[in-house]
């Protein structure tokens, strides 16, 4: 039986690894950078916080060999987003990496850190989990109970700096909602719930 354990703070480097081989297994590239070492304070932080402010399940790999290093992790965070109809608490989880080590693929590992991850989640007054599934990770996800609920869009605006949108540039507070583009968006997705 495999049994996950609760990511300590030393695990960050491992987690930030196995990070790291699921963006090169999403696009095919390898990017090494600066990222790694920000994304490693940041969970050795959260980590080390009151075990709330990151949920991060991991088993840990045969220490053989390669010395200590993790096999699997699953990691998310509980965000508060405005209550819902469904959604009283307003709490909803976002499970942002899960990632096996090629080494111990078809194990189980993901599974079992996920289903970990999604009891934090429950603990936690949670009644929503969202993810991205990459098509290879879709059947496991849909095994645990996972399905589309709307279209997920996203937007880079890291280019759109304060500057670039001035305060005489565009005033949001003067907009109807039908200028903010709820119409173009479509009544249903529109009034569709959180």
């Amino acid at each position: 039986m495999i049994t996950p354990r609760r990511a300590r703070p030393e695990d960050a480097a491992e987690i930030v690894r196995l990070r790291r081989l699921m963006f090169a297994a999403m696009d095919g590239q390898d990017s090494p950078g600066a990222w790694e070492r920000d994304a490693e304070e940041m969970a050795r932080r959260r980590l080390a916080a009151d075990g709330t402010a990151l949920g991060a399940f991991v088993v840990d790999g045969d220490p053989e060999g390669d010395g200590p290093h993790l096999a699997a992790c699953a990691v998310g965070r509980v965000e508060e987003r405005l209550p819902a109809p469904g959604h009283p608490s307003g709490l909803f989880g976002f499970v942002f990496t899960v990632c096996t080590d090629g080494r111990y693929r078809g194990r189980g590992f993901a599974r079992a850190t996920t289903q970990a991850l999604l009891e934090w989640f429950a603990a936690q007054g949670v009644t929503r989990v969202d993810l991205h599934a990459t098509p290879d990770a879709e059947p496991l996800y849909r095994s645990l109970g996972f399905a589309e609920h709307s279209l997920a869009l996203s937007l880079d605006v890291s280019s759109l700096g304060a500057s670039s949108l001035g305060a005489s540039s565009l005033d949001v507070s003067s907009l109807g909602a039908s200028s903010l583009g709820a119409s173009s968006l479509g009544a249903s997705r529109a009034s569709r719930p959180a």
